[in-house]
């Protein structure tokens, strides 16, 4: 991965599996990459994987599931544009 110096890491690999979620790479009730996957796949620090995960909880684009995994949530609904 390449990064931008400007832009925390943390932030730019949340922007990639928020993109992930979007685009339907991870659907819905998919299960996200582990800590240590995303550690494999972009060669973040432990800390740095487990604050991109807790993020996206946090964003509720993601639920957690003890001892199981995090799991992406129901993409929200688009906005509705009829008027």
């Amino acid at each position: 991965m390449e990064w931008a110096p400007e832009i925390p890491r943390w932030r730019q690999v949340y922007a990639l599996l928020e993109e992930r979620i979007d685009n339907g790479t991870y659907p819905p009730g998919e299960r996200l990459p582990s800590v240590h996957d995303i550690i494999e796949e972009t060669g973040i620090s432990r800390v740095t994987a487990t604050r991109v995960l807790r993020e996206l909880r946090a964003a509720g684009l993601a639920y957690m599931e003890p001892g199981i995994g995090t799991f992406v949530t129901r993409l929200p609904e688009p906005p509705d544009t009829a008027a």
